[in-house]
């Protein structure tokens, strides 16, 4: 299926700007060309608040002054390397006013100053000092999900299979599941748009700097166990059609579904990777941060 027109045009908005993509440029000069794109919301949110957890920046976001909100603990994308609080501050207002629960958003370190698992353990402790912190938080710490797009949803992905704490759902946006590359998707959108499998390539080399192999689960969750596969919460998992990561991301959700989790797989056609971040331009974006802000409120919100 072809890029729709929306996607199509606003590729090609991109193009015309001239930023280097990440296999041609390098990290600095990547955050540079990021910085320059970050969108800039003025949705309103009832609270937010840039905390420490336990020496981890992060953002609290609010949509309401209930104490007993549920929290989505959200990682970024950008390879690991590039992308920050401030790249996702849209996306997590978003999440926090639809969902109707609270956002913690997590700048966790990045290579390649600081490669895998210094990242992974950022998330792991955020999302410990959460359910710690909860009456600080006004959440109810027995119910915390994670989520993250991209390298972000590997994050999220890892963390929710070696809960720190109980974890009960899990929102995967195009998430990275295998760092082996070898799906038919690497294949078929090798050339992008927007992520190429070079670019994949490069952050790879640069998030595993030598400290362990692809196949590894914390990096590559889809090569989790079955029994850990088996105790890991339910999923939303979000794919785009163009995009080198789609095969990988619907294989994680078919393999939960096989150790018996409820997990959906949904695709948006025409759609290409980060779309999910660009929601103020591209209506699919739209649909997709309401799809799943009505998945975490179900998961979050206690039954009557």
């Amino acid at each position: 299926m072809p890029l729709h027109p929306q996607a199509a045009s606003l590729v090609a908005l991109m193009e015309a700007r001239g930023l280097p993509s990440f296999a041609d440029s390098d990290p600095v000069r990547a955050r540079e060309a990021r910085a320059q794109t970050d969108y800039i919301s003025d949705e309103h949110v009832h609270e937010m608040r840039d905390m420490s957890a336990d020496g981890v920046p992060v953002r609290l976001y609010r949509p309401s002054n209930d104490t007993s909100l549920g929290l989505l603990v959200y990682f970024h994308g950008g390879g690991w390397v590039i992308g920050s609080i401030r790249s996702h501050d849209a996306v997590c207002r978003s999440l926090a006013n639809q969902s109707g629960h609270a956002v913690l958003s997590v700048d966790y370190r990045l290579a390649p100053e600081d490669p895998f698992p210094a990242g992974l353990e950022d998330c792991l402790k955020a999302t410990a000092w959460a359910a710690r912190n909860a009456s600080e938080l006004g959440i109810d710490a027995s119910r915390i999900a994670v989520g993250g797009d991209s390298a972000g949803g590997n994050l999220a992905a890892v963390v929710a299979q070696l809960q720190p704490v109980p974890i009960a759902f899990q929102a995967l946006i195009y998430p990275v599941t295998d760092c082996r590359m070898g799906t038919r998707s690497y294949e078929e959108n090798a050339a992008g748009p927007f992520l190429r499998a070079k670019d994949m390539a490069a952050f790879i080399d640069i998030y595993l700097s030598g400290a362990t192999t692809p196949a590894d689960p914390r990096v590559s969750p889809v090569c989790a166990s079955q029994a850990v596969l088996e105790t890991c919460p339910p999923a939303i998992i979000i794919t785009a059609d163009h995009d080198p990561l789609r095969d990988e991301g619907e294989d994680y959700g078919r393999a939960l579904i096989a150790a018996g989790v409820h997990a959906s797989i949904v695709r948006y056609f025409g759609m290409f990777h980060g779309f999910f971040s660009l929601f103020p331009w591209l209506d699919d974006g739209k649909h997709a941060i309401a799809h799943v802000s009505s998945a975490l409120r179900s998961a979050l919100t206690p039954s009557a």
